[in-house]
């Protein structure tokens, strides 16, 4: 189920300049003020960019867990800096516990309150098949680097269902739908988006 079907790596270009964000769609829905999204490399000295990058991080963090490292040698730029989409440093802040059934999401006053709202993520596109068009996939935080490997945990990712095809593509996409934070569901997937649009 969370396999890319033919997720190639693309040269991108171009770097995001460092920009205090403006009150954005988070506030709106929340009225509380999102987190500032995790800077990459030491104090002071890099830009602020939304795909998740922890400070410090070395490129032996484990594949598949966590918010997601975007390698600062990929060859895909990080997300740029939008202050109209949930910032994924929101996402990606919450503990898990296990109990008797497995590992299950512990969600904090922030994202409990986006649930059943209309919200707007900017992601990577990871498809579910093989088609030029999707209407169901998952954004990630970070581009994948491989096409059968998970870029991040589940907290790093969003199920999307499209109210209408959206072409696949290895820049950023953003869209626009009613957000779910889900507490079981049978993937191990912890948001999900539903009726959603692209948006610019």
């Amino acid at each position: 189920m969370l396999c890319s079907a033919g997720a190639v790596l693309a040269q991108a270009s171009g770097q995001p300049l460092a920009t205090k964000p403006e009150p954005g769609a988070f506030e709106r829905a929340t009225g509380k003020t999102a987190p500032a999204p995790a800077a990459a490399g030491g104090a002071g000295a890099a830009p602020v960019l939304s795909s998740p990058l922890p400070a410090g991080a070395a490129a032996g963090i484990p594949s598949g867990t966590g918010a997601g490292y975007h390698n600062p040698n990929s060859p895909i730029a990080p997300l740029p800096q939008r202050n109209d989409v949930v910032p994924w440093s929101v996402l990606t802040d919450l503990t898990r516990k296990t109990t008797k059934d497995g590992i299950v999401p512990v969600f904090n006053e922030a994202q409990k309150g986006m649930d059943k709202t209309v919200q707007r993520i900017q992601g990577f596109m990871m498809p579910l098949d093989a088609k030029a068009t999707q209407t169901h996939f998952l954004l990630t935080s970070v581009p994948m680097t491989c096409s059968f490997c998970l870029p991040g945990g589940p907290e790093s990712m969003v199920e999307v269902k499209a109210k209408t095809p959206v072409r696949y593509s290895m820049e950023p996409v953003v869209v626009e739908g009613r957000f779910t934070v889900l507490t079981n569901d049978q993937y191990g997937l912890y948001y999900r988006v539903v009726d959603a649009v692209q948006v610019k």
